[in-house]
């Protein structure tokens, strides 16, 4: 490896120079370098010459684009059988975020600066979650890349999008009444799924996957074991935190072995089917039900629309529980977050009991001095 000045007049005149790094590859190939200052190529040189020792370089001539990583990651989703609604995402985040800002721009050239500008343009236009997702997304892709020896190394790694909690949209919880109000207005089809939710805290895709046979009437138990994706197909839960067992109260275990009596019956032995027995659209579900029984038990905004969607009901049953002093692992396992960092962050705040603060420190003060 080696490097040489270069010095030529321009056709106006004007005398030129520049630096060449010279160098080859590890599998023997003569590449060279340009560079206007000295000092770069001098930068250069030292990191090609860690890569090609490690057996990762790669040449700006051989190298792919990010839009092509880009297309190669996407592909490799499709390969490991993600759910078809995590390959659309990654393809709207490519289509949407990543190619039209960066996609031109070869892996070989890329550096955390780049990425980092990257993300300040994406902000000017794109909030701070659509931005995150973004950058996250090109992460992935640079790590696929780096996997099929494409790059040498993840410069998107270490790029973050800071976001405060003011910028965390509130979680929203539905007040006793309201949640009466909608039990009461409910019809026979649409309560059983209601009354789960709320006591339950399945998530929508989680209800709508659910069967009879995860349903455990002796026990009073709901076990999660999979679910249903916006496109109804049937997989397992997106973790492994996902499988897990609920109790459930007993005036739910009524209401269920009741709905079991006029459930529609399908090949895939759902408790929460659609007429002919097969999965939930959740774009009918909320349309067609869930809205429209909110209207009418008056639960809306001031524009008269529906308040709440089917998360809302999870949040309530996170609630009841932390009212009635559950520990943190127990609600954790329950709402079926990966980790205990996760509750927190989501719920830390219902956790907060400042009219016990001062019973709590006298009996902590007795403690200490008896």
């Amino acid at each position: 490896m080696a490097i040489r000045k270069r010095q030529w007049t321009a056709p106006d005149g004007t005398a030129k120079q520049a630096w060449i790094v010279d160098y080859r590859d590890q599998a023997g190939n003569r590449r060279h370098k340009q560079f206007a200052r000295k000092k770069d190529a001098e930068q250069w040189l030292t990191q090609a010459a860690w890569e090609v020792s490690k057996g990762v370089h790669t040449a700006d001539s051989v190298s792919v684009t990010v839009a092509a990583a880009a297309d190669l990651w996407i592909a490799r989703a499709r390969q490991n059988e993600r759910e078809r609604g995590t390959v659309e995402s990654y393809k709207m985040l490519s289509r949407l975020h990543i190619k039209p800002f960066i996609g031109a721009e070869k892996l070989s050239r890329l550096s955390q600066p780049k990425v980092e500008a990257f993300k300040d343009k994406l902000l000017e236009t794109r909030s701070k979650a659509t931005t995150a997702k973004a950058v996250r997304a090109l992460s992935s892709i640079l790590s696929e890349a780096q996997r099929r020896g494409l790059v040498a190394q993840n410069v998107a790694r270490g790029v973050k999008v800071i976001r405060s909690r003011r910028d965390r949209p509130e979680v929203e919880i539905p007040a006793k009444a309201e949640l009466r109000a909608m039990l009461d207005q409910a019809d026979g089809k649409f309560k059983p799924l209601l009354m789960t939710a709320i006591f339950t805290g399945l998530r929508a895709s989680e209800l709508r996957g659910l069967r009879w046979q995860d349903v455990d009437f002796k026990a009073a138990t709901v076990s999660v074991s999979q679910r249903a994706d916006k496109f109804g197909q049937i997989g397992p839960p997106k973790s492994e935190a996902g499988y897990r067992t609920i109790p459930t109260p007993p005036a739910l275990v009524t209401e269920l072995k009741a709905w079991k009596l006029a459930c529609p019956v399908g090949d895939l032995g759902l408790v929460f089917p659609n007429t002919g027995g097969g999965v939930q659209d959740y774009g009918h579900l909320l349309r067609r039900r869930f809205f429209p029984l909110q209207v009418a038990a008056g639960v809306v905004d001031s524009q008269g629309k529906a308040r709440y969607g089917l998360h809302a009901l999870r949040h309530a049953a996170a609630s009841a529980w932390i009212k009635q002093r559950i520990d943190l692992k127990r609600l954790q396992v329950w709402m079926g977050h990966a980790s205990v960092q996760i509750t927190l962050d989501t719920y830390g705040h219902l956790l907060l009991d400042a009219s016990g603060d001062a019973d709590l420190m006298a009996k902590a003060q007795a403690e200490l001095l008896s």
